[in-house]
């Protein structure tokens, strides 16, 4: 991959990992650490209800930039300084105050945070190659985990140094930083902006043939792993380990499984062929999710606890780069940001409503029904994959040639 591609997609993927893992990860233990429900730490899984309504302004994204900046440029500059004057006015919210205030302000950054998604998922259809897909997609996972992995295990680690305010300041320099390769990215415009209403962008890829029983795949194949992972944290706070210990487990070594699998799943979704690594990777997952049940049943020793950790790390790391390859794939040049955004806000939107429901169901049953549920649903995602494999595995020619007038021929 060429070296000025790789610092692009790798800043642009960590900036929004970052807020992410913090909202996700870090402010569920605070709020068990509070003695709150697990019925509410799963309902806090709303904060990112942008992240699965961004298809509603992506047709905006397509239609609207400034040609001097840059189509794209032009939307992830803004956003990427909205979300340091975020962090830095969220700086001054301490958990112990109010908590539908801090709540307010986490939803706006992950809004802004959303919306820089849609213009860097634009720009990385736009400007990788086919053969560049596996590999790039990799990167991106593996960026948005350690963003994902900062926020949510080295916050975690330096909270009781650092305090709420110089977290969160802390974080708004990095996203600062990371804005460096953006600012010298030099934009071509190799597609025209996209034209129509609001709506008819979304209706066209709607209309596509196959497109809704790609979004039934989108929903089956993370609905089990975020089910079981939602619950992992307040898990592991009740298995007795500390801040600390929970920031050395999530930052280090899940840190480095995640990134590790990420790259590897991108590498061989580019050998192996769409449809093998989404079975393959899939399956995995499954098993990870399942390698809870030790702990939930009382094997809380720190070798059981890492080692389910490191697994489940690895293994989402595999099965997102290679779901992202695929998705990425049926992205149509053009309209790459609502293309692609309409199919990650499915994702989105079915790992919210999945984690509020491992919530309710953890809350009521206990954790080891729970996570043996999650494995189960999990494991069944295999089968709505399996039946929609004449449409993975597309060049993204096919997406080209596959418009409306076409859909369902």
């Amino acid at each position: 991959m060429r070296r000025r591609t790789f610092w692009l997609i790798a800043t642009l993927y960590f900036c929004q990992g970052l807020p992410f893992g913090f909202f996700t990860q870090t402010l569920p233990v605070l709020m068990r650490q509070k003695g709150l429900s697990l019925e509410t730490i799963g309902m806090s899984s709303l904060l990112a209800l942008p992240w699965g309504l961004k298809f509603l302004w992506a047709p905006v994204v397509d239609r609207v930039g400034m040609a001097g900046i840059g189509r794209r440029r032009s939307w992830i500059l803004p956003m990427q300084a909205l979300s340091v004057i975020a962090m830095v006015v969220l700086a001054g919210l301490e958990p112990g105050g109010n908590l539908g205030t801090l709540y307010a302000f986490a939803f706006l950054t992950n809004l802004v945070a959303a919306t820089q998604d849609v213009a860097a998922d634009a720009l990385c259809v736009e400007m990788l190659l086919d053969a560049e897909l596996g590999h790039a997609n990799g990167l991106r996972v593996a960026a948005y985990r350690t963003g994902m992995i900062v926020g949510g295990g080295a916050m975690l680690i330096a909270m009781p140094t650092l305090g709420w305010r110089n977290a969160m300041l802390s974080m708004a320099a990095m996203l600062a930083v990371c804005t460096a390769p953006v600012l010298a990215l030099r934009e071509e415009p190799a597609h025209a902006p996209a034209q129509g209403g609001g709506t008819s962008l979304i209706r066209e890829f709607l209309a596509r043939s196959g497109s809704w029983r790609w979004l039934g795949v989108l929903v089956a194949f993370k609905f089990g792993e975020s089910m079981g992972n939602g619950m992992v944290r307040p898990l592991l706070v009740d298995a007795g380990m500390s801040l600390p210990d929970l920031g050395w487990l999530l930052g280090t070594g899940a840190f480095a499984a995640g990134l590790t699998g990420a790259l590897i799943g991108g590498a061989l979704t580019g050998r192996l062929g769409q449809l093998a690594a989404l079975r393959l990777f899939g399956g995995l997952q499954a098993i990870a999710v399942a390698s809870y049940l030790a702990p939930a049943l009382g094997h809380t020793g720190i070798a059981t606890l890492t080692a389910v950790c490191l697994l489940e790390h690895a293994t989402s790391g595999m099965a997102t780069a290679a779901l992202f390859t695929a998705m990425m794939a049926r992205c149509r040049p053009g309209t790459a940001a609502t293309d692609y955004t309409v199919q990650a806000s499915t994702v989105v939107l079915a790992s919210g409503a999945a984690v509020a429901a491992g919530g309710a169901l953890a809350g009521r049953f206990g954790y080891p029904l729970h996570f043996a549920v999650s494995a189960l649903v999990a494991a069944a995602a295999l089968v709505p994959v399996q039946r929609c494999a004449d449409l993975v595995d597309q060049r993204r020619e096919e997406a080209r040639r596959d418009t409306c007038g076409l859909a369902g021929s």
